[in-house]
Protein backbone atom coordinates (compact mmCIF):
# COMPACT_ATOMS: atom_id res chain seq x y z
CA UNK A 1 0.00 0.00 0.00
CA UNK A 2 1.24 3.09 -0.93
CA UNK A 3 1.95 5.87 1.63
CA UNK A 4 0.60 8.81 2.12
CA UNK A 5 2.63 11.64 1.98
CA UNK A 6 2.05 14.88 4.34
CA UNK A 7 1.68 17.97 2.21
CA UNK A 8 2.59 20.27 5.66
CA UNK A 9 5.74 19.24 7.27
CA UNK A 10 5.51 19.18 11.18
CA UNK A 11 6.69 21.98 12.62
CA UNK A 12 9.39 20.09 14.39
CA UNK A 13 10.76 19.07 10.53
CA UNK A 14 11.48 22.51 9.79
CA UNK A 15 15.09 23.73 9.78
CA UNK A 16 15.50 27.87 10.23
CA UNK A 17 17.90 29.66 8.38
CA UNK A 18 19.29 32.35 10.07
CA UNK A 19 19.45 35.50 7.90
CA UNK A 20 19.54 38.98 10.10
CA UNK A 21 18.03 41.64 8.53
CA UNK A 22 19.79 44.22 7.74
CA UNK A 23 20.05 47.13 10.34
CA UNK A 24 16.99 50.20 10.56
CA UNK A 25 17.59 53.75 9.69
CA UNK A 26 17.54 54.36 13.39
CA UNK A 27 17.52 51.90 16.19
CA UNK A 28 14.15 53.87 18.77
CA UNK A 29 12.33 56.52 17.85
CA UNK A 30 11.15 58.78 21.43
CA UNK A 31 7.19 60.02 21.13
CA UNK A 32 4.95 61.57 22.96
CA UNK A 33 1.54 61.68 22.57
CA UNK A 34 1.46 60.36 19.52
CA UNK A 35 4.43 63.01 18.39
CA UNK A 36 7.93 62.10 17.47
CA UNK A 37 10.43 64.04 20.00
CA UNK A 38 13.16 66.14 18.32
CA UNK A 39 16.20 64.05 20.18
CA UNK A 40 19.92 65.02 19.58
CA UNK A 41 21.85 62.04 17.96
CA UNK A 42 24.77 60.60 20.54
CA UNK A 43 28.74 60.99 19.49
CA UNK A 44 29.95 57.53 19.85
CA UNK A 45 33.89 57.15 21.18
CA UNK A 46 35.69 54.32 20.90
CA UNK A 47 38.76 53.36 22.44
CA UNK A 48 42.44 53.74 20.37
CA UNK A 49 43.46 50.32 22.01
CA UNK A 50 40.98 47.98 20.89
CA UNK A 51 42.12 45.71 18.71
CA UNK A 52 40.07 44.84 15.40
CA UNK A 53 37.82 47.66 16.61
CA UNK A 54 33.70 47.40 15.68
CA UNK A 55 33.34 49.34 12.30
CA UNK A 56 30.39 51.88 12.89
CA UNK A 57 30.30 53.19 9.39
CA UNK A 58 26.82 51.56 8.60
CA UNK A 59 25.37 53.08 11.45
CA UNK A 60 26.51 56.76 10.58
CA UNK A 61 22.10 58.15 10.55
CA UNK A 62 22.66 56.92 14.53
CA UNK A 63 25.18 59.16 15.46
CA UNK A 64 26.00 62.75 14.76
CA UNK A 65 29.85 61.75 14.60
CA UNK A 66 32.23 58.64 16.13
CA UNK A 67 35.28 59.99 17.88
CA UNK A 68 39.03 58.22 18.34
CA UNK A 69 40.03 58.50 21.58
CA UNK A 70 41.21 56.60 24.63
CA UNK A 71 39.19 55.52 27.05
CA UNK A 72 39.98 54.98 30.78
CA UNK A 73 37.83 51.74 30.90
CA UNK A 74 36.27 49.66 28.45
CA UNK A 75 36.18 50.01 24.07
CA UNK A 76 33.20 51.70 24.05
CA UNK A 77 31.03 54.81 25.10
CA UNK A 78 29.25 57.59 24.41
CA UNK A 79 30.65 61.07 24.52
CA UNK A 80 29.66 63.39 27.51
CA UNK A 81 29.17 59.48 28.97
CA UNK A 82 32.18 57.90 29.25
CA UNK A 83 32.12 57.86 33.04
CA UNK A 84 28.79 55.89 32.95
CA UNK A 85 28.46 53.84 29.75
CA UNK A 86 30.84 51.65 29.10
CA UNK A 87 31.19 48.71 26.51
CA UNK A 88 33.69 45.63 26.52
CA UNK A 89 33.93 44.09 23.56
CA UNK A 90 35.74 40.44 23.21
CA UNK A 91 36.35 38.20 20.57
CA UNK A 92 36.23 34.34 21.12
CA UNK A 93 40.12 34.07 21.93
CA UNK A 94 40.24 37.28 23.56
CA UNK A 95 37.88 36.17 26.12
CA UNK A 96 39.35 32.84 26.38
CA UNK A 97 42.62 34.36 27.04
CA UNK A 98 41.07 37.13 29.22
CA UNK A 99 39.52 34.24 31.51
CA UNK A 100 42.50 32.60 31.84
CA UNK A 101 46.28 33.90 31.64
CA UNK A 102 44.77 37.83 31.98
CA UNK A 103 42.47 36.69 34.78
CA UNK A 104 43.33 38.79 37.19
CA UNK A 105 43.34 41.99 35.25
CA UNK A 106 39.89 41.50 33.61
CA UNK A 107 38.10 40.52 36.73
CA UNK A 108 39.38 43.83 37.92
CA UNK A 109 37.91 45.57 34.72
CA UNK A 110 34.76 43.86 35.37
CA UNK A 111 34.47 44.44 38.88
CA UNK A 112 34.84 48.68 38.01
CA UNK A 113 32.32 47.97 34.93
CA UNK A 114 29.68 46.67 37.41
CA UNK A 115 30.07 50.07 39.11
CA UNK A 116 28.62 52.18 36.41
CA UNK A 117 24.99 52.42 35.74
CA UNK A 118 25.29 51.23 32.14
CA UNK A 119 27.87 48.45 31.22
CA UNK A 120 27.57 45.89 28.62
CA UNK A 121 29.82 42.71 28.00
CA UNK A 122 29.76 41.91 24.26
CA UNK A 123 31.20 38.72 22.74
CA UNK A 124 31.32 38.43 19.40
CA UNK A 125 31.14 34.49 19.43
CA UNK A 126 27.78 32.51 19.92
CA UNK A 127 27.49 30.98 23.07
CA UNK A 128 27.36 27.76 21.27
CA UNK A 129 31.43 28.58 20.06
CA UNK A 130 32.08 29.05 24.27
CA UNK A 131 30.47 26.08 24.81
CA UNK A 132 32.69 23.61 22.37
CA UNK A 133 36.31 22.34 22.65
CA UNK A 134 38.45 24.79 21.65
CA UNK A 135 41.22 23.68 18.94
CA UNK A 136 45.04 24.44 19.69
CA UNK A 137 43.71 25.97 23.82
CA UNK A 138 44.20 24.02 26.58
CA UNK A 139 40.97 25.96 28.18
CA UNK A 140 37.90 24.32 29.51
CA UNK A 141 34.69 25.66 27.49
CA UNK A 142 32.88 24.72 30.98
CA UNK A 143 35.06 27.02 32.78
CA UNK A 144 34.91 29.90 30.63
CA UNK A 145 31.11 29.33 30.35
CA UNK A 146 30.90 29.71 33.96
CA UNK A 147 32.73 32.76 34.35
CA UNK A 148 30.60 34.63 31.94
CA UNK A 149 27.43 33.52 34.47
CA UNK A 150 29.52 34.28 37.56
CA UNK A 151 29.97 37.95 35.95
CA UNK A 152 25.99 38.17 35.34
CA UNK A 153 24.98 37.25 38.81
CA UNK A 154 28.01 37.94 40.83
CA UNK A 155 28.64 41.14 39.77
CA UNK A 156 25.41 41.65 37.74
CA UNK A 157 27.35 42.60 34.77
CA UNK A 158 25.15 41.68 31.94
CA UNK A 159 26.62 40.34 28.77
CA UNK A 160 25.45 39.48 25.06
CA UNK A 161 27.09 36.94 22.45
CA UNK A 162 26.32 37.60 18.92
CA UNK A 163 27.13 35.05 16.70
CA UNK A 164 29.10 37.72 14.28
CA UNK A 165 31.44 40.23 14.42
CA UNK A 166 28.79 42.70 12.41
CA UNK A 167 26.61 41.33 14.72
CA UNK A 168 28.16 42.48 17.36
CA UNK A 169 28.70 46.05 15.63
CA UNK A 170 24.88 46.85 15.30
CA UNK A 171 24.36 45.41 19.18
CA UNK A 172 27.21 47.76 20.41
CA UNK A 173 25.27 50.90 18.18
CA UNK A 174 22.03 50.30 19.48
CA UNK A 175 23.34 49.93 23.12
CA UNK A 176 25.00 53.40 22.78
CA UNK A 177 22.69 54.93 20.84
CA UNK A 178 19.58 53.82 23.73
CA UNK A 179 21.62 54.59 26.39
CA UNK A 180 22.05 58.33 25.41
CA UNK A 181 18.36 58.45 24.38
CA UNK A 182 17.27 57.66 28.06
CA UNK A 183 19.50 59.22 29.96
CA UNK A 184 18.71 62.43 27.41
CA UNK A 185 14.87 61.73 28.16
CA UNK A 186 15.54 61.68 31.57
CA UNK A 187 17.47 64.76 31.72
CA UNK A 188 15.12 66.25 30.04
CA UNK A 189 12.02 65.47 31.87
CA UNK A 190 10.62 63.24 29.59
CA UNK A 191 11.31 60.01 31.51
CA UNK A 192 12.53 56.83 31.01
CA UNK A 193 10.36 55.28 28.31
CA UNK A 194 10.51 56.14 24.38
CA UNK A 195 6.66 56.11 24.42
CA UNK A 196 3.55 56.56 26.24
CA UNK A 197 2.49 53.37 28.13
CA UNK A 198 5.73 51.23 26.49
CA UNK A 199 9.57 50.82 27.04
Amino acid sequence: MPRKRTLVPSPLAWTMQAAPVPPPLLPVLAERGGTQLRTPLPVAVIDTREQNPLSFRRFKGWFARIEHRALKLGDYSVSGMEDSCVVERKDLADLIQSFTTNRAVFISRLRRMAELPHSLLVVTASLTDIKSEYPYRAANPNRITQSLIAVLTGLRLPFVCTDTHELGEEIVASYLYQTFLYDWLDRNGYGRHLADGDL
